[in-house]
């Protein structure tokens, strides 16, 4: 059987980690969605709640704008 949850029962392994590196930067999840959109990706303040509590599911594309826009690689977010 096929499993696409994380251990823990989420969908994303990244969702805690962008929550903590959004609360460092000091931006809102608003903020955070305006600057993917300004980098050509169509989300918005709820699809990053949907992220962080960890019911959204991240495409490859997403989550290495995420790594662009928080200056991390990408396997600093899954981890």
């Amino acid at each position: 059987m096929f499993i696409n949850k994380a251990a823990n029962g989420t969908n994303n392994l990244c969702g805690k980690n962008i929550y903590a590196l959004r609360k460092n930067l000091g931006i809102s999840q608003r903020e955070l969605a305006d600057r993917l959109q300004i980098r050509g990706l169509d989300v918005d303040k709820n699809a990053i709640q949907r992220i962080e509590a960890g019911k959204r599911f991240v495409t490859d594309i997403e989550l290495s704008l995420l790594a662009v826009v928080f200056d991390k690689n990408v396997s600093e977010l899954v981890s």
